[in-house]
C-alpha cells in the first residue's frame, strides 16, 4: 500500500481551555470587561514620561479622555502594575462653560488603582478627562520580548539602548491605562518622552516636535492619528542613524522611515530594502497598509521583534529566517528575513484587525503567520509558498486549544501561530479560487478596518466565502479542540472506504486522491463512505490539509 501523510502527530485527549489552569480576582480584573471598566471609551491618551536613565525610574502623567457609553457606577478601574505607583488623579470637565478640575480619591488593589467620584450623576453620551500622575521602576524584561518589561540596554560602543516590549504583559507595567486590547484610543495618542540631550528617542507615528530644555534634557513630541493597542505603543532610545523614503501604494504616497544603530546602517540599508516589495505584496493580497496617516517605521530594537504599530521593532541581527534558522526545514525560509515580514505583516492582522480578548489572539498571530506564506507566494510563487506553510506545520504541538480562557487575559496555546497559519492555507485549499480567496483577505482587513473584533466574527465573515462547507465545525475543529482529524481508509474488492475519526460533530472536508490514472475528490465525514477504485491499492493522497492519514487493513 502507497500512500502520502499529510502531517504525522500523535493524538491527546480533549483539554478544554483554561481548565488545568487556576485563576485569581487579578486575572479578572485585567481580563474582564468588569463595573469599572464597562461604562467608558477611551478617546484619547495624551502620555507624558521622563527617564531618569541613572537611576532606571520613569515619573510622568497620562491624560486619559474618554466617552460615558453607559450608566456609570461610582469607581473607575486604573491598570498600573507594581512597582509603579500611581500618585494622584485629577478629574476634569467643561460643564456649562466651566472648567472644573478636582482631584479624586484613589484606592489601590494589586494592579488595579480605583478611581472613587460620583460618576453615576455624569449623563451618558458626555466627554470627560482624567489626568493620572505616577512615578517608579518599571519592571525590566527578563526575556523579551516574550517575557517582556523594560530594556535597559548598551550597544556595542556602551552608550545606552532603552526600549519597552509588553504584548501579554500589559502596557500597565510602565503606564496607567485602561489596559484592555478591546478599547483602543478612538482619536490615537500623544507620547511626550523627556531624557538626556545625548539620545535620541524614536515612537509611534510622526516627530511632532524635538527641543532641547535648560537642564540637559531634551524633549521629543510623537503623535499616532489612528486607533492603537496599548501594547503597541512603544519608544527606542539610542544612538540610531534615520532615513526616510516613499512609496506609491493603495492610497497614494506611503511615508517610510528607517532607524538602525549608527554603526550598523549600511547592514540596515541592505537588509531593509526588502520592505518596498513587502508592503507591495501585502497590500494585493490583503488590502491597502492600515495606517497612512501614521506612516510606517523599522527601527532597531534590542530585542528580536515586536509588531509596534508604525514603528515595527527589529532586532533579527540581520540575518536571514529566524536568527539565521529556517524553522520550516524547507530551505525556503531563509530567503528572506523572518522578522520584518512577520512583525510588519501583524500591521493588518494584530494592529488594524484586533481581537477584542486575547484568548482569540490567533486572529493576531495564525493570520500574520500566514502573511509569511503569501510573501514567499509573491516572491517565488504558489508551490513554494505552499512547501514553506507545510514546513512549519512539524513544530505544533497541540498542547492546548487556540482560544484561551475568556476574560482573565488568557492567550491559549502557542500553536496560535503555526496552526492558525494552517487553518489559513486549508480555506485557501478548500477555497479553491485564489482571486476570491484575495477579496476575502481584503475584506478581513477592510470589513474591520481600525476595529477590535471577536472569533465568531472572524469564523463568520470567513464562512460567507465559503457556503455549504461546514465550517462551523472546521473552526470548532481547529480551534477549540487538540485533535487532529484522522482519515481512515482501506481497499477491497475495488472499492475505496474512507472515514474521519477524531471529529467534532459535522466535520468533513474535500480531500484529493489520485493514483497513476485518476485524480477526484472525495469529502469524508464521521460515517464510512466507498467509492469504485480500479487501480488496485494505489492511493496517493493530496497536500493542503492538516490531517493524519490511516491505514486500517
Amino acid at each position: 500500500m502507497r500512500f502520502t501523510e499529510f502531517i504525522s502527530t500523535c493524538f491527546c485527549s480533549l483539554v478544554l481551555p483554561g481548565s488545568l489552569m487556576a485563576y485569581t480576582h487579578q486575572d479578572t480584573l485585567r481580563g474582564s470587561n468588569g463595573i469599572g471598566r464597562s461604562w467608558w471609551d477611551v478617546q484619547h491618551y495624551s502620555l507624558d514620561i521622563t527617564f531618569d536613565t541613572a537611576t532606571k525610574t520613569i515619573s510622568g502623567s497620562n491624560n486619559i479622555v474618554f466617552k460615558i457609553t453607559a450608566p456609570p457606577h461610582d469607581s473607575l478601574q486604573i491598570d498600573l502594575q507594581a512597582p509603579m505607583v500611581l500618585d494622584s488623579v485629577v478629574y476634569s470637565s467643561l460643564d456649562s462653560g466651566i472648567y472644573n478640575s478636582q482631584r479624586l480619591a484613589i484606592a489601590h488593589e494589586g494592579n488595579v488603582w480605583w478611581v472613587k467620584y460620583p460618576f453615576h450623576n455624569i449623563h451618558v453620551g458626555s466627554q470627560k478627562s482624567l489626568v493620572c500622575f505616577y512615578h517608579g521602576q518599571p519592571r525590566t524584561a527578563v526575556h523579551p520580548p516574550w517575557d517582556g518589561g523594560f530594556i535597559w540596554n548598551t550597544d556595542s560602543l556602551d552608550k545606552p539602548w532603552i526600549a519597552v516590549a509588553c504584548q501579554g504583559l500589559g502596557a500597565s507595567v510602565w503606564w496607567p491605562c485602561k489596559d484592555a486590547q478591546w478599547d483602543e484610543p478612538d482619536k490615537g495618542q500623544d507620547m511626550t518622552f523627556t531624557l538626556p540631550v545625548n539620545l535620541e528617542c524614536v515612537s509611534n507615528g510622526h516627530l511632532m516636535e524635538q527641543r532641547t530644555l535648560n537642564n540637559g534634557m531634551a524633549r521629543w513630541d510623537w503623535q499616532v492619528k489612528n486607533p492603537i493597542d496599548n501594547y503597541d505603543v512603544t519608544f527606542y532610545i539610542g544612538d540610531y542613524v534615520h532615513w526616510s523614503d516613499t512609496m506609491m501604494g493603495e492610497k497614494g504616497e506611503l511615508p517610510l522611515d528607517f532607524y538602525a544603530l549608527r554603526y550598523n546602517e549600511a547592514k540596515a540599508r541592505k537588509q531593509f530594502s526588502i520592505v518596498k516589495p513587502m508592503l507591495h505584496c501585502f497590500e494585493y493580497w490583503m488590502g491597502p497598509y492600515p495606517f497612512y496617516a501614521d506612516g510606517y517605521k523599522l527601527v532597531e530594537a534590542p530585542y528580536l521583534g515586536m509588531e509596534h504599530q508604525s514603528a515595527v521593532a527589529y532586532g533579527n541581527k540581520y540575518q536571514m529566517g529566524y536568527l539565521g534558522r529556517d524553522r520550516s526545514g524547507t530551505g525556503i525560509g531563509l530567503t528572506f528575513d523572518y522578522i520584518i515580514v512577520h512583525e510588519s505583516g501583524h500591521e493588518w492582522f494584530g494592529n488594524n484587525v484586533t481581537a477584542q480578548d486575547i484568548a482569540d489572539n490567533w486572529i493576531h498571530e495564525g493570520i500574520t503567520t500566514w502573511s509569511e506564506t503569501l510573501f514567499v507566494d509573491c516572491m517565488m510563487g504558489k508551490e513554494a509558498a505552499g512547501k514553506y506553510s507545510r514546513g512549519n506545520w512539524g513544530e505544533i504541538q497541540n498542547d492546548k486549544p487556540l482560544i484561551g480562557q475568556y476574560g482573565v487575559n488568557n492567550e491559549g496555546s502557542g500553536d496560535i501561530y503555526r496552526k492558525g497559519a494552517a487553518m489559513m492555507y486549508m480555506i485557501r485549499a478548500i477555497m479553491d479560487n485564489d482571486e476570491q480567496f484575495r477579496q476575502m483577505m481584503r475584506g478581513l482587513s477592510d470589513s474591520f478596518y481600525h476595529k477590535t473584533i471577536t472569533t465568531a466574527q472572524a469564523e463568520d465573515y470567513i464562512s460567507s466565502y465559503l457556503p455549504g462547507v461546514p465550517m462551523k465545525a472546521f473552526f470548532n475543529q481547529y480551534l477549540r479542540t487538540i485533535d487532529i482529524p484522522q482519515l481512515e481508509f482501506y481497499v477491497k474488492k475495488r472499492r475505496l472506504y474512507f472515514r474521519f475519526t477524531h471529529i467534532v460533530e459535522g466535520f468533513s472536508l474535500p480531500v484529493q486522491i489520485s493514483n497513476s490514472t485518476d485524480s477526484l475528490i472525495i469529502t469524508p465525514s464521521a460515517e464510512w463512505h466507498s467509492i469504485r477504485w480500479n487501480n488496485g491499492d494505489d492511493v496517493v493522497f493530496g497536500k493542503g490539509l492538516l490531517i493524519t492519514i490511516k491505514n486500517t487493513l
